[in-house]
């Protein structure tokens, strides 16, 4: 797939980003059929069986949409995490070649030879960087497209400013620039394209969905959370991420605001029993369908489309 067909392919420029114990098929298929990218981490299938068995369910649901509306879906995505310590990489990875997985993302490191793999069944490659040192080494590896995690996304983020992560990253790539951190609305959809970005990506709006794998309890603490309440820490997995204070202090004994020191105690688990999130959360009140969600953006992001230019 080249990317012009990709583009093409959405009703909005919008991938929802794959997230841990969250993105299971239901949600990637309803953004898909909604017309934006769907994506999934490849360990949501606890086994490498369990993975195929999520690429069947993924390609037959999105086949019978097909064959029912007449509309063709949007592409969808995995998420394979490139580090030593991930055993499962290489049966993962032969199985993005079997299904011909029309997007692969990459995570904790850019290696050539995946790259030219999943180029040669057609596939495009993204990849997740926090800084310019590791936009390098994914230029090097031959990536399609950057995916520039800003300071405020959720899950495992950086911590600089959106303006000048994307100035520096263009500043080396011409490429596809994909922008990660606090994108809720069409507004933001639509700043993340004003300042030089090809898509927005998406991931905690996407928790607050019907289809979401999250729990009831999760979705709920979104919709009371706050700004404030998110906690920036690499205590939780190893790696500097977002997460929600109130499930850390549902963990830790209520530990005071922005402690962590009880943690080791009861350890508990990332992503499991300690929630992640975040800075757009303060703009989230609903639990929509994902459909619903979806075309709410679009009618938003068309509006604000006709109308930008005369406001300027």
């Amino acid at each position: 797939m080249q990317i012009q067909a990709l583009q093409s392919s959405l009703t909005l420029p919008v991938i929802a980003a794959p997230m841990f114990l969250v993105s299971g098929t239901a949600l990637v298929t309803a953004a898909c059929n909604s017309g934006i990218v769907g994506t999934f981490p490849s360990l949501n299938g606890r086994t490498t069986q369990d993975f195929e068995q999520m690429l069947l369910d993924i390609t037959a649901a999105l086949q019978a949409h097909e064959a029912t509306t007449g509309k063709k879906p949007a592409p969808f995505g995995v998420n394979l995490i490139v580090h030593k310590t991930n055993q499962r990489l290489a049966g993962d990875l032969a199985l993005c070649e079997k299904y011909k997985v029309p997007l692969v993302i990459t995570s904790l490191g850019a290696v050539h030879d995946i790259v030219d793999r999943v180029h040669a069944y057609g596939g495009l490659v993204f990849h997740d960087v926090i800084k310019k040192r590791h936009a390098e080494k994914a230029v090097e590896a031959g990536v399609d497209g950057i995916i520039a995690v800003a300071a405020g996304a959720g899950g495992h983020a950086g911590t600089a400013n959106p303006f000048a992560l994307v100035q520096q990253i263009r500043s080396i790539f011409k490429g596809t620039l994909i922008l990660a951190g606090s994108i809720n609305s069409a507004r933001e959809i639509l700043a993340a394209r004003i300042l030089g970005a090809d898509f927005a990506y998406m991931g905690t709006r996407f928790i607050a969905t019907q289809e979401s794998l999250a729990s009831e309890a999760y979705k709920q603490m979104l919709l009371a959370a706050e700004l404030d309440d998110i906690v920036y820490t690499d205590e939780i997995s190893g790696v500097p991420g977002n997460y929600l204070q109130q499930s850390i202090d549902g963990k830790a004994g209520q530990p005071e605001k922005g402690s962590l020191s009880q943690l080791s105690q009861e350890k508990p688990k990332a992503w499991k029993d300690i929630w992640s999130a975040g800075h757009g959360v303060s703009g989230i009140h609903s639990i929509p369908a994902v459909q619903d969600l979806v075309l709410e953006l679009q009618q938003d992001y068309e509006a604000l489309l006709k109308t930008a230019c005369s406001r300027l």
